[in-house]
């Protein structure tokens, strides 16, 4: 029998797994209140902003998928708020830069989380607004106990609050010190906006949508608003060195509301696994999946040994290439990207030794086009830990790695996966009326025309957020996904061929050795890689590791229970029975359920 940090849940009322052990259990109470899987994710949602506030905000982003009770067919919510209409690559290069930073006003897009959150609230959820926010209201106002993380975090930047985000200071500094880990930490003015908004919806109507519907006129063209356009654009010390103001109008917020999408989905070993579409990286999974498929090896599907981990790490890298290559908010040739004919052609450039080139594809026998700081390696070499999708912060702000994640299941078969981000407590200063700060999604544009992920006024940054729905003989069955930037399809990849292929439990799947590549361009500030690097957790055992170094992989070594922090929820569609399981990592991700 193989060694798990603790059970695979079973049950049969209700599931939920994400990245906090608060939220998982607000949520679970959503469920016992007679809530379903929406209202339940959402209140995890909220009470992530304040439980988890280094890793996302309400000023981020949340994409989610889903698939209802009623209708199995998996829908993508895009919360990823565009570029304001005034972030021109011209505006960028007049204030001297080549990246945009990874901190500061001047990195932060149109926030998107909050409205998509209350969008899924209102066409699929069953409570009011008051009852799925109480939550994280309470915790806001009366406090949680604050993460080591977050107190390291705040430590982290707190030169950079004292001596320039002021608004910032005064809330996460009490006599010039980042607050202890454990202690008790209260942000009155959030529960304040918290429940503005719950008032503003019930003065909006009397039915449950009206309410919502009235909550999110507040935020995109009431009082948050007001105050984000009133703030956004006065200037600060960013990631660059040097002070910028925003770009963030009211008019900017008023024109944005989240969506619902056809998701990118595949067929793999009977299953179809359902991901955002190109203007997130979920496509690069499925690409992976399906070249892997086209090697034709049974042994390419292990993750655990060196020919199963060389061949997905190849892989990996082509899949990676193409997003740099042809992924963002443009016309995609994702038709092409996924078929098994250009898979089959991808599958012949894995060779039997590790290679250190950048090799995107010609889909339909287009030119790739990647930015010249890429083509000219102008990107520096990446130094430094690996991240267990907790973030890596800069004293300036600038972060790698980072995000939630929550996924639900209810006894009647509704089901989501969502991964909260961005708005981190270092990303930007404080709004002081509001609360919150605005995110840095926008260090994932290019400031170069002609790219597929170039900044354009109104265009949704590439983001690394990727939550996955899978469905079995065309039934929901798993909700899984993992923080971690770059690496979350990565983490997810080796999970999936561990528990659908391998079929090993989820909690055996999740406590699994796992192991990542970073031989690609990152999309966080500034852009870094690292060709041919392999990160494994030492778990791995010396023979892999020394394995994969003979074949030309330069492998890192981490910590034996560091990468990854991966939820996941399950049903059986036979019996009804509901399953789940939590990353151990960190000892902060929880799975509930009965």
């Amino acid at each position: 029998m193989s060694f798990t940090t603790r059970p695979t849940l079973e049950g049969t009322f209700g599931m939920v797994s994400s990245t906090h052990w608060i939220a998982s259990q607000a949520a679970m109470r959503e469920l016992e209140l007679g809530g379903n899987a929406f209202d339940a994710a959402v209140c995890a949602g909220f009470v992530l902003h304040v439980v988890e506030p280094h890793l996302n905000g309400p000023g981020g982003d949340m994409p989610a998928v889903i698939a209802t009770a009623d209708d199995p067919t998996p829908r993508v919510l895009c919360g990823q708020g565009p570029a304001p209409a005034g972030a021109t690559i011209e505006h960028y290069r007049s204030e001297g830069l080549d990246l945009v930073p990874g901190s500061g006003p001047l990195a932060a897009a149109v926030p998107g989380a909050v409205d998509a959150w209350l969008l899924m609230l209102r066409d699929h959820g069953t409570r009011s607004l008051e009852d799925v926010l109480a939550p994280a209201i309470g915790y806001a106002r009366h406090g949680h106990p604050l993460l080591a993380r977050v107190s390291s975090t705040v430590e982290t930047v707190r030169d950079l609050f004292e001596e320039d985000w002021h608004t910032s200071a005064d809330l996460w500094l009490a006599n010039g010190k980042a607050p202890e880990p454990g202690a008790l930490f209260r942000n009155p003015t959030w529960a304040d906006t918290l429940e503005r908004l719950v008032a503003e919806g019930r003065a909006a109507g009397v039915s449950r949508e009206a309410q919502i519907d009235g909550a999110r006129r507040a935020w995109g063209e009431g009082f948050v608003a007001e105050a984000v356009d009133a703030f956004s654009r006065k200037a600060f010390r960013d990631s660059s060195g040097e002070a910028h103001g925003g770009l963030i109008t009211g008019a900017d917020l008023a024109a944005f509301s989240a969506t619902w999408e056809e998701p990118a989905t595949i067929e793999f070993h009977g299953h179809t696994i359902a991901k955002t579409r190109a203007w997130g990286q979920g496509p690069a999974l499925l690409q992976t999946l399906r070249t892997l498929d086209a090697l034709d090896d049974p042994a390419v599907l292990d993750p655990s040994t060196v020919a199963g981990i060389h061949a997905a790490a190849e892989v990996l890298k082509l899949s990676f290439a193409d997003r740099e290559a042809w992924y963002g908010d443009v016309d995609v040739p994702l038709e092409t990207l996924l078929s098994q004919e250009y898979s089959a052609e991808r599958a012949r450039l894995v060779g039997e030794t590790a290679s250190l080139d950048l090799r995107p594809g010609s889909p339909d026998g287009r030119e790739p086009a990647v930015a010249a700081y890429v083509r000219g390696a102008g990107a520096p070499q990446a130094k430094g830990d690996a991240t267990t999708g907790e973030p890596t912060v800069a004293p300036t702000g600038a972060t790698r790695g980072d995000t939630c994640h929550v996924d639900v299941v209810d006894r009647w078969g509704n089901m989501v996966s969502a991964t909260p981000s961005g708005g981190w407590l270092q990303s930007s200063p404080t709004i002081p009326e509001l609360g919150f700060c605005l995110g840095s999604r926008m260090q994932m544009f290019w400031l170069e025309e002609g790219l597929a992920s170039s900044l354009a006024p109104g265009r949704r940054p590439r983001t690394t957020l990727t939550p996955t729905l899978v469905l079995r003989d065309g039934v929901p069955y798993m909700a899984c996904g993992s923080p971690g930037g770059d690496q979350q399809d990565q983490w997810q990849l080796v999970f999936l061929l561990r528990h659908l292929v391998g079929g090993q439990e989820l909690q055996e799947a999740i406590d699994a050795p796992s192991w990542h590549t970073t031989s690609f361009p990152g999309s966080f500030f500034p852009r870094q890689s690292e060709p041919g690097v392999i990160v494994a957790e030492d778990r791995l055992g010396g023979d892999v590791i020394a394995g994969l170094e003979s074949r030309g992989h330069t492998v890192r070594v981490s910590d034996p229970w560091s990468l990854g922090r991966l939820c996941a929820v399950t049903r059986d569609a036979d019996t009804g029975l509901l399953r789940a399981g939590a990353n151990p990592r960190g000892m902060q991700g929880y799975a509930v359920g009965r």
